[in-house]
């Protein structure tokens, strides 16, 4: 299985939302809290090439985006492939 991180906020929706879809696919995240962490969140910023918004989502490495984006790449039939690792 890949490894997941996602760089989030507490009560986020839209990374309660993203967990929850890797969670239906029995992925375990590593949780990596940013928003009050300012040294985590220009961490996430130099990875995600300046994403500033929450979620941040990479697996194995490669920057997928936000929680839109992980949705989209799973509606497209993208996301299982990279889950596999």
């Amino acid at each position: 299985m890949a490894k997941v991180e996602m760089y989030t906020k507490m009560m986020c929706p839209f990374c309660i939302r993203a967990k929850k879809l890797l969670k239906s696919k029995g992925v375990e995240v590593i949780d990596i809290p940013a928003f009050m962490d300012g040294h985590k969140r220009a961490e996430m910023r130099e990875r995600s090439g300046g994403g500033n918004t929450f979620p941040q989502i990479f697996i194995d490495g490669k920057h997928i985006g936000g929680c839109d984006d992980l949705h989209a790449l799973d509606a497209a039939g993208g996301l299982d492939p990279l889950l596999a690792g």
